[in-house]
């Protein structure tokens, strides 16, 4: 067998771009669909919203191509370290013959039985009210002291510490130290709460954080005794629990959620520039206006001391007053007057006569009632031969009935009186009437 014999009986020679898709065509036969699970590298999102990243673990390592459509699927943003785990198909990228995984669907690693568990819990935690906002409390103004629960190592304690020295240096801040990962960390957690709930004076308000990781590093913060005791703080509770994207039992039963641990801490602390900016334009206000007021009593003041040195205005026109006021009294006497001359006048006119005829009235009144009493009068009857007979006793005798044969009795007459006794025989003594 010759040279060329030899090379005609060798491998099958490939174009490049057909070996390119031969392999691929193999690849989906051989191993698509795939899943795979590892730690994210190099993650990156293009403009266009393509996500590139590798997944790599201590033998290998993947590059991957998350394309738009996929990457708008995803409920938290890949960070390097994430462990993951995707499904999706491989390929191979012709025009650099790479071997790459092209990603359909990513979540964190752990996530499936971990998060159909944590649903099912804030479901049931949901309906039994502990997520109600009605019971969230507002945070205090201007806290005096602020609890802090986190794990003395991690690095939200320095990002919360620091961050509350540079907003609110002059509050105190009380830490509670607990684990904030691993099997024993929800009742450490659990534990220094209430701690915190029992201090005397209490503190204003409560930090519950940690930094960031997976389902599995955040499974402490969904733990339902852990939520309870969340429920039943005195004082408002604030959580920071991971970044940005996670989310935990903690979170929801909190007053409050920040998406970090900084965050929680600028929460409950406004810095303190803004306190002193609101003082100095209350300062101010406060300053305007009693310079006001004060303007205002000067002003007052200058008023009276110009009315007090100038004495001789006041007088005058106290004068005025008075000339007015006498000038209305003499109007009002001389009306007085006239009406007195007026009446007096008319009484000097009239009263002659009216006293003239009241006067004759009078007389022949008088002329009348005399001669009536002079027709009354029993001497009248006397001088007409008529006797007015009494008894011993003088009283009148009228009747025969009244008299006895032997009774003494009076008979007086015109000119006078006579004695005499009733009988046959009668005895009589004249006594001439006395003038009366």
């Amino acid at each position: 067998m010759n040279g060329s014999d030899a090379l005609a009986a060798g491998p099958r020679i490939w174009a490049v771009g057909a070996l390119c898709r031969a392999v691929a065509d193999a690849l989906e036969a051989r191993f698509n669909p795939v899943a795979v699970r590892g730690e994210i590298s190099g993650f990156s999102r293009a403009a266009s919203g393509h996500c590139y990243f590798a997944l790599k673990d201590e033998a290998g390592q993947l590059r991957c191509a998350m394309f738009r459509r996929a990457a708008g699927l995803l409920d938290f943003t890949p960070r390097d370290g994430d462990q993951v785990e995707v499904r999706g198909r491989l390929a191979v990228y012709e025009p650099r013959g790479d071997l790459q995984l092209v990603v359909e669907s990513l979540r964190r690693a752990g996530q499936g039985a971990l998060f159909e568990q944590f649903l099912q819990r804030k479901a049931r935690l949901e309906a039994e009210g502990l997520f109600d906002p009605a019971h969230k409390r507002p945070l205090p103004a201007m806290p005096r002291a602020v609890g802090l629960v986190t794990s003395q190592g991690a690095a939200a304690l320095h990002d919360v510490v620091t961050a509350l020295r540079r907003r609110v240096p002059h509050i105190s801040v009380v830490l509670a130290p607990a684990a904030v990962q691993g099997s024993g960390a929800p009742a450490e957690l659990v534990r220094s709460l209430r701690a915190l709930y029992a201090l005397q004076p209490p503190v204003d308000a409560i930090l519950l954080v940690r930094g960031g990781g997976s389902i599995e590093d955040l499974w402490a913060f969904n733990d339902e005794t852990l939520a309870r005791t969340i429920v039943q703080s005195p004082v408002p509770v604030i959580s920071g629990v991971g970044h940005e994207t996670d989310f935990t039992i903690a979170d929801f039963c909190a007053d409050l959620r920040a998406p970090t641990p900084t965050a929680a801490a600028e929460l409950v602390a406004p810095p303190r520039e803004l306190w002193l900016g609101a003082l100095e334009l209350l300062e101010k206000r406060l300053s305007g206006a009693l310079s006001g007021r004060l303007d205002a009593m000067y002003q007052r003041v200058d008023d009276a001391a110009g009315r007090l040195s100038r004495p001789s205005t006041l007088v005058m026109r106290q004068q005025m007053r008075l000339a007015q006021h006498a000038h209305r009294l003499r109007h009002v006497a001389q009306s007085r007057i006239q009406r007195l001359a007026q009446m007096r006048q008319g009484l000097e006119t009239a009263l002659p006569g009216q006293f003239a005829r009241v006067l004759l009235q009078r007389r022949e009144r008088l002329e009348r009632a005399s001669l009536r009493l002079q027709l009354l009068d029993p001497a009248l009857v006397l001088e007409r031969g008529y006797a007015w007979l009494t008894d011993a006793d003088g009283k009148a005798l009228t009747s025969v009935g009244q008299m006895e044969p032997g009774d003494a009795v009076q008979a007086r007459l015109a000119d006078g009186t006579a004695d005499m006794t009733v009988g046959r025989t009668t005895t009589t003594r004249l006594r001439p009437t006395t003038a009366s």
